[in-house]
């Protein structure tokens, strides 16, 4: 019996990397691993699935053959069902279903969304938003939406760092919210059976 579990962390930009097991097997999955054009990045990565919410421009180097999604649709590899919806802005917001968990990434979101646009994407267990300004949401638009998508923990991403210097800070985005954040850590497991129950947790990530 594999106890449900996924390991986050946030490598700067929109790029998350998700760490779980599929009938003992490891499984990475990395999401909008884009270059920056400056600050600390990995020069390559070796996961099992790579998804892009904008295409694969200016993607980082993959190697190992990883199973690659850069457009809409829905598949499952290694026991990750994944489900590619359309943004607002001709980008890719992606839902992915793994270890008992429902995680949703927002990718680059600039606007918005409409409530057509959120059916397919209300009430995850696990939030990724972007909110630092800019090319991105900024942090009242993103504590909106984050409050009305109604997710168990919302994780931002986005936010001023090395690598993203002109993006707003996440302190902007807390406050909106008005949610205490988890201390902050590089990496966080979460497990199925600690999702809170009735609040919303918030758990901000330092830049791995």
């Amino acid at each position: 019996f594999i106890k449900k579990r996924m390991h986050i962390s946030w490598l700067g930009q929109t790029c998350i990397k998700l760490q779980t097991k599929n009938l003992d097997q490891d499984v990475t999955v990395l999401i909008d691993a884009y270059k920056p054009k400056k600050g600390d990045f990995p020069r390559s990565f070796s996961p099992d699935v790579a998804l892009f919410s904008a295409g694969e421009e200016n993607a980082a180097t993959l190697s190992q053959n990883p199973f690659i999604m850069n457009s809409l649709g829905e598949c499952e590899v290694k026991g990750v069902m994944i489900y590619a919806v359309p943004s607002n802005d001709g980008t890719a917001m992606y839902k992915l279903n793994g270890e008992g968990l429902t995680l949703v990434h927002l990718g680059r979101l600039k606007k918005p969304l409409e409530s057509g646009e959120m059916e397919k994407i209300i009430g995850a267990d696990i939030l990724f938003i972007p909110v630092g300004g800019g090319s991105y949401l900024d942090a009242k638009n993103a504590a909106a939406l984050a409050t009305a998508l109604e997710p168990r923990v919302i994780i931002p991403v986005a936010y001023h760092c090395d690598t993203d210097p002109d993006a707003q800070p996440v302190t902007a985005f807390v406050k909106e919210l008005g949610i205490k954040p988890e201390a902050t850590e590089k990496k966080v497991i979460i497990k199925k059976k600690d999702l809170p129950q009735e609040e919303t947790k918030l758990i901000v990530l330092e830049k791995e």
